[in-house]
């Protein structure tokens, strides 16, 4: 049984809130805290589960489900997903979300400062990529703790890169990293030329962002968003033009603008 995307689906102001946060972010789902989570019945989750089809192990002889394990298993849901795919998936998460008065509309211009892009990137390798683009987002002030952040970024993308075969690579890491940063914050880095970083069948990268997150809920809207943008040829060719920070961020803005909710 396939998940169908009709079917499912803060910055930090307090330390006690950061703190309910990272707790959260360690239990396990049963059936029925899955269902919520995902916008199913219970019903249909255990069968999910039954056939496989949810990352999941029985305990005791009844199902649970690793909230890492999860998380995952939806971001390789949006990255599956086409246009129109991506459309239902932004809807559900966004009317979800509008259930909680503290979630606003996400918007992926409020999120990237001037400051957290930089055109051209100067790095060559994989790994100066991370530090560069990590720095990006450190020089917003948002980010506390940039080696932690570099750290878990280096992991995500030897469990699996995150780089797409139009170029674009879209680096976070495993979890959403709450006890480092301020708020939810990007970064965007263009090289003059494309580098090796784990594309599909070799190709070559280009364009970077990083996407910086709070909680499992915010980073999926956002990765839902950000690939609907990325995933516009028009756009990306726009991209490739754009001469320095300023006019990059204006190319963002425009573009982003043109995404009918």
């Amino acid at each position: 049984m396939a998940l169908h995307w009709t079917g499912w689906l803060d910055c930090r102001d307090n330390d006690a809130k950061q703190q309910e946060r990272s707790k959260m972010a360690h239990e396990d789902f049963d059936i029925d805290s899955l269902a919520v989570y995902l916008h199913l019945t219970p019903q249909q989750v255990a069968k999910m589960a039954d056939r496989g089809n949810l990352p999941g192990r029985k305990v005791g002889g009844e199902w649970r489900f690793a909230q890492a394990e999860i998380h995952h298993w939806l971001e390789e849901r949006i990255g599956a997903s086409g246009e129109s795919g991506l459309i239902a998936v932004e809807g559900v998460l966004d009317r979800a979300a509008a259930k909680d008065s503290a979630d606003e509309v996400v918007s992926i211009i409020s999120m990237l400062p001037v400051e957290a892009i930089e055109v051209p990137l100067s790095a060559r390798t994989r790994n100066s990529v991370v530090n560069s683009m990590v720095g990006l987002a450190a020089n917003t002030g948002l980010l506390w703790d940039p080696d932690k952040m570099a750290e878990a970024v280096r992991a995500r993308e030897t469990l699996h890169p995150t780089a797409l075969d139009n170029g674009v690579a879209l680096l976070h890491p495993r979890r959403p990293m709450p006890t480092v940063l301020a708020e939810p914050v990007l970064a965007l880095g263009r090289t003059s030329h494309g580098i090796p970083f784990g594309g599909p069948r070799g190709m070559l990268t280009d364009i970077f962002f990083l996407i910086c997150s709070i909680d499992d809920r915010g980073h999926l809207r956002t990765l839902a968003r950000l690939s609907r943008l990325v995933g516009d040829p028009e756009f990306l060719a726009a991209l490739r033009e754009a001469e320095g920070p300023a006019a990059t961020h204006e190319c963002v803005s425009e573009f982003e603008s043109r995404i009918p909710r």
